[in-house]
């Protein structure tokens, strides 16, 4: 009797894992399971993540890497379609992230409550012959949607906006965040790390080095001529020549162009964001637990430059951005690539605010 028992305790607990009770009543079969004391609360101490556009070609492969992330202790994915399934493929994983899944906007309140990080790649792609800018009406909607969530449920989460074209959508969050009354631009992060992978890839293949012994800061925004790489600020420290410098710089900020082409109209920039959207988040995470000199470009609320919004290095800690550092010093090439980049920002951002406002 005692064996079996135990048996209908284990199976009862694995039901309450897959399908958390939304009440507190017992399990029937079980012995005084209830949702608290199951594993759905978390298998691991860490912090509480969702990803929101978690089925889409960004957020599958996010999902996966952020479920093999050590300071993840649960993991919620939400997105309009699909997300059962993708939700108990990643399940399946043997990492201590306990993954939950939440379908349609009736679930968004309950896929965000108490998150810590909210990762944000939901949104249409971009295909052959699209820019940034044509993305903006369909994307800047469901952003809108998505931070009227936030702003309800986990205000004080940091947020790592994704979604297409990020120039346009951070200022639009902000709007969001500000009507809501629960603005703080510490918590707001555009994720522009792809940019820095990239530059940092590219400058290596040049100087013959580990991709990964490279940092290149990435300035300004996300999107063509607002993406600037400071290739006299590289470390190792190295120079360019005009040519170099010239084909590095054009490569960096056409770079999501490039796969957009190679893939032929089957897609953008997945796999290579999900990997810069996962690096960013882990230093997100580092920072909430404490950890110091975490720092790494984002575009954010900023006084760098006369812009509201401007993506720099900044160091990240327990509240967001803690602080905001300078460009320093620039050279000719560079200085002219910012009056490029700053106009160009200009007209973005106005449109995120302006879209929010009419």
């Amino acid at each position: 009797m005692q064996a079996s028992a135990d048996v209908n305790q284990r199976i009862a607990r694995i039901s309450a894992h897959i399908n958390p009770p939304t009440d507190n009543l017992q399990m029937e079969g079980s012995s005084n399971l209830k949702r608290e004391n199951c594993r759905a609360k978390g298998g691991s101490p860490g912090f509480k993540v969702a990803i929101l556009g978690a089925a889409g070609g960004i957020g599958q492969p996010l999902a996966m890497l952020m479920k093999m992330n050590p300071l993840v202790s649960v993991l919620h994915l939400y997105d309009v379609v699909n997300t059962p399934g993708v939700t108990a493929d990643i399940s399946h994983m043997d990492t201590g992230a306990v993954v939950r899944g939440f379908l349609g906007q009736q679930q968004l309140g309950d896929a965000l409550t108490g998150m810590d990080l909210v990762i944000i790649p939901a949104g249409v792609p971009r295909k052959p012959g699209m820019t940034r800018d044509d993305l903006f009406n369909i994307n800047a909607g469901i952003v809108r949607t998505l931070c009227e969530g936030i702003s309800k449920c986990c205000p004080k989460a940091i947020v790592n906006l994704i979604s297409n074209p990020v120039n346009s959508t951070v200022p639009i969050a902000a709007e969001v965040f500000k009507n809501a009354n629960t603005y703080d631009p510490r918590l707001l992060l555009g994720v522009t790390m792809l940019d820095v992978v990239r530059a940092n890839t590219f400058v290596a293949e040049v100087l013959g080095l580990d991709p990964r012994d490279v940092d290149v800061p990435v300035v300004g925004g996300h999107a063509g001529v607002t993406i600037l790489p400071l290739l006299s600020q590289v470390k190792p420290p190295c120079s360019f020549t005009q040519e170099e410098t010239e084909y590095l710089t054009s490569r960096i900020q056409n770079g999501g162009t490039e796969v957009v082409e190679a893939k032929a109209g089957a897609g953008s920039a997945t796999l290579s964001m999900a990997y810069a959207a996962v690096k960013f988040a882990d230093a997100c995470l580092h920072a909430l637990r404490g950890d110091a000199g975490v720092v790494q470009c984002a575009f954010v609320s900023s006084q760098v430059t006369e812009l509201p919004f401007f993506a720099s290095r900044v160091r990240l800690g327990r509240n967001g951005v803690e602080e905001i550092y300078p460009l320093g010093p620039l050279n000719e090439y560079e200085r002219v690539g910012l009056e490029k980049a700053k106009k160009e920002l200009a007209g973005s951002i106005e449109k995120g605010v302006s879209f929010v406002r009419k």
